[in-house]
């Protein structure tokens, strides 16, 4: 028997929802339906982001650290602009009406600049002016902040120095808490960064310390959990592996079951557990163990 050649199985939003009512022993008949299921379906994924499921959308990020700034973007904050030519990576700009200020960190193309948390609120069609370069340019939208309201946590993260020779190096930085951020007595202390707090709030800011000094070039390399994207119709797909599909239709079920089939709750749970017992350990990391034995020496008088 021949087999098929084509490995591109794929559910979009209305093939699990339609899955998810025939488990259920019912039809979606109506837009409330399929509306409420939706809910469901999105729900189920901001919990999959709670129990740290969604691996295949951890991102890596390179942010330029600037001397003397101590917080930072989990994420990529962007500014689009008339022209970003004739700036220059590093400098400060300045709202001629706000009077916000950031400091550029990179030029991702000629209509945007990727900045630093700012100090107040750019304007949409106000002028910026580098204070570097005194090149000036006009605002077109507001600052974009998906980017980094996307970042669910920071997953590992070092400090790079030398980036780009043959003397580059990645640092451990440390992670510490709110509480021990908060009673670090010298928070202005500038030298090389050696430790970190992520401040979780709707847009999620990195905090360094010691502040990063003007000694050499550094750079913050971290790896994120990134939000998954919403299931907003039925004609899109959800942005999960093939791997995952069981274990996304089985959770669905269950949701629908808690509202339109409570007689079959019992059973769905208990299916949906099992799946979700089942990717999450295929979803772990998979690395050597290494034990590295200690000697302890006692002395008998």
């Amino acid at each position: 028997m021949a087999l098929s050649g084509s490995t591109d199985f794929e559910l979009d939003v209305a093939d699990y929802i339609e899955e998810a009512f025939e488990r259920c022993g019912l039809e979606a008949r109506t837009g409330y339906d399929l509306k409420t299921a939706r809910r469901s379906l999105n729900l189920l994924l901001a919990d999959w982001a709670n129990r740290g499921l969604n691996r295949w959308t951890i991102r890596q990020t390179i942010i330029p650290l600037s001397s003397n700034i101590a917080i930072y973007p989990a994420g990529t904050l962007t500014m689009s602009v008339a022209s970003s030519a004739n700036f220059t990576v590093g400098e400060t700009i300045t709202g001629g009406t706000s009077l916000a200020t950031a400091e550029i960190t990179s030029l991702p193309d000629a209509t945007s600049f990727a900045i630093t948390v700012p100090t107040g609120t750019f304007s949409s069609g106000e002028t910026v002016t580098g204070s570097t370069s005194g090149t000036a340019t006009t605002v077109s939208a507001a600052v974009d902040f998906s980017d980094v309201n996307a970042t669910i946590d920071l997953l590992s993260t070092v400090l790079r120095t030398n980036a780009g020779t043959t003397n580059q190096a990645d640092i451990t930085v440390g992670r510490v808490s709110r509480d021990q951020y908060l009673t670090t007595p010298s928070k202005l202390t500038t030298a090389r960064p050696t430790q970190y707090y992520v401040d979780r709030q709707i847009t999620p800011l990195i905090k360094l310390w010691p502040v990063p000094d003007d000694v050499q070039a550094y750079s913050l390399v971290f790896d994120r959990l990134y939000r998954m994207e919403d299931a907003d119709s039925q004609v899109e797909t959800v942005e999960v592996p093939f791997r995952f599909y069981p274990c996304l239709a089985a959770g669905l079920a269950y949701y629908l079951a808690l509202k339109r089939a409570p007689n079959r709750v019992g059973l769905l749970k208990a299916t949906y557990d099992e799946e979700f017992e089942r990717a999450a350990a295929e979803d772990r990391d998979r690395a050597n163990l290494s034990i590295t034995p200690t000697r302890d020496y006692y002395y008998i008088n």
